[in-house]
């Protein structure tokens, strides 16, 4: 696949739906409503999943903490969502036990295992194990408890590679009859009755005019810019941005499991596995009104990060043991509460601009990468009454993405199998193109004999083949779309290294 051109449309029929925004819910909405049978054009002005989408937790999880604000709602469709997506996806969304060590300073025991039990029940959890209680000093989950913590909870939820379940949904949009284009700018639109006219440009200053019968605003920490720099509009709806930080250290526990820690300002802070040897630090709240494009995390969030694990973990981190960090902008309904950041709801919200003889406009606000499939059926369901062709019925519980419909959601039987019909590949090499790729390895490995068919390699297990791949199928243009976001070879390369994939990609 090469990326769509601009081609002129002017004189065709007019689009159902112009998404904009290549985040989570840009192309969930996208691929649900092209399932639908609508005609579907989504734009984003840089890559796919290059804002908020590539830098969150890398969760698929209920949100357990939203408990105690009472968002009942919203925490059983996210618990629902998670063996939804498990199934969809199996290859890019795995369980994952957590491990809640008690401090009876933040919250105390009795809340805890209503909050869990609340967890284990409100979703019908059928796939994922329920919550137990830890003995820190006789479990191996305790070895790198501090002493002072003898008493854990242990729960289910799950990992998700995020920014790849953005670019999965994008093509199956994209393979359902979607047209996707990256780093393609909506720059103006403006209502002509029932048809929107806008006005696209590429990053080489390429135009293309387009109608559409309706305008799906998913531009997430640039929601606002869109509703009043291109749209126009003057509804009283408002974003609050809030920066998530994120660091990365090296792994310094055995197993598989993350730590869940009540931080004293009763945040709670994610240490989990990450790429096997490397450990995903998260998250902060901090109120932000800058450009979301360079966000980035300060010393006060690092240290903030440090402290909460170094109070229950060893061995205790300092700012030297930091090898990556990341930041993200999450773009937020403002309720005008005066909430904390921390406070403030995750659910998303939708404000929809339409009437009799008037072009739809419909903007999000909100949302968790774990409730994207849900968003998307809901926006659907708030644009049905507006549109002249009625969408399909909903269809997305139960369609896998791609690479995702092998035998039993089984990846480690798929993994066997692939290394069973190709047994010069190397195990690890494999087992890192089915946990991208799931069944589409297959089509990456097509016509290969040997590992020296893989081409050139570049180092932190990125072999040319696959890049081609990405650069052929998955709208990669840049050094950073592979490293940074279709794959994570980068933490696993020196510089050097990227510096020479950098000028092989161009």
């Amino acid at each position: 696949m090469s990326a769509p051109g601009l081609a002129s449309r002017s004189a065709e029929e007019p689009l159902d739906l112009l998404v904009v925004g290549g985040g989570i819910n840009g192309t969930g909405i996208a691929r649900d409503a092209t399932g639908r049978g609508l005609s579907v054009l989504l734009c984003e002005q840089a890559d796919l999943g290059g804002g908020t989408s590539s830098r969150s937790s890398k969760l698929i999880h209920g949100g357990l903490r939203y408990l105690e604000y009472f968002e009942f709602r919203l925490v059983r469709e996210a618990l629902i969502e998670r063996e939804v997506l498990l199934r969809a996806a199996p290859h890019i969304v795995w369980p994952m036990r957590f491990v809640l060590p008690h401090s009876p300073e933040q919250r105390p025991a009795w809340m805890i295992r209503l909050g869990l039990f609340l967890y284990d029940h409100l979703g019908r959890r059928q796939v994922l194990p329920g919550t137990r209680r830890l003995n820190l000093r006789r479990v191996p989950e305790g070895a790198p408890v501090d002493p002072a913590f003898t008493a854990a909870f242990e729960y289910s939820d799950c990992w998700v590679e995020d920014s790849r379940l953005v670019v999965l949904n994008a093509l199956d949009a994209q393979n359902r009859g979607a047209e996707v284009l990256v780093r393609t700018a909506v720059v103006s639109a403006r209502r002509d009755g029932e048809l929107w006219h806008a006005t696209l440009r590429t990053e080489e200053g390429g135009t293309r005019e387009v109608r559409a019968r309706a305008l799906v605003n998913a531009a997430g920490p640039w929601v606002e810019r869109v509703l009043r720099g291109v749209a126009g509009s003057n509804t009283p709806a408002r974003v609050r941005l809030v920066k998530g930080s994120h660091l990365v250290v090296r792994k310094f526990w055995d197993g598989p499991q993350a730590y869940l820690l009540q931080n004293t300002d009763k945040r709670v802070i994610f240490v989990i596995p990450f790429e096997d040897d490397l450990a995903l630090i998260g998250t902060t709240d901090t109120p932000y009104d800058g450009d979301p494009a360079a966000v980035a995390i300060d010393e006060a969030e690092r240290d903030y990060l440090l402290a909460a694990v170094n109070r229950y973990l060893h061995p205790k981190l300092s700012p030297a043991d930091v090898q990556h960090s990341f930041s993200g902008v999450r773009p937020l309904f403002d309720d005008n509460s005066g909430k904390s950041a921390s406070a403030v709801t995750r659910d998303y919200v939708f404000d929809v601009e339409a009437g009799e003889g008037r072009a739809p406009l419909l903007s999000v606000f909100g949302g968790k990468i774990t409730t994207y499939r849900k968003l998307a059926e809901h926006a659907l369901e708030k644009l049905a009454p507006h549109l002249p062709k009625r969408p399909g019925p909903a269809w997305t519980a139960h369609a896998p993405l791609p690479g995702g419909a092998m035998p039993g959601a089984d990846p480690a039987a798929y993994l066997k199998q692939l290394l069973a019909d190709r047994p010069w590949l190397e195990a690890a090499v494999a087992r890192s193109y089915v946990r991208a790729y799931g069944t589409r390895a297959e089509e990456l490995l097509e016509g290969a004999r040997d590992m020296a068919d893989l081409g050139r390699f570049f180092g932190g297990g990125l072999y040319e083949r696959e890049a081609e791949f990405l650069r052929r199928t998955e709208w990669a243009r840049t050094a950073a779309d592979v490293l940074e976001r279709r794959t994570r070879r980068g933490l696993h390369m020196s510089p050097a290294e990227r510096d020479a994939f950098t000028a092989w990609m161009g």
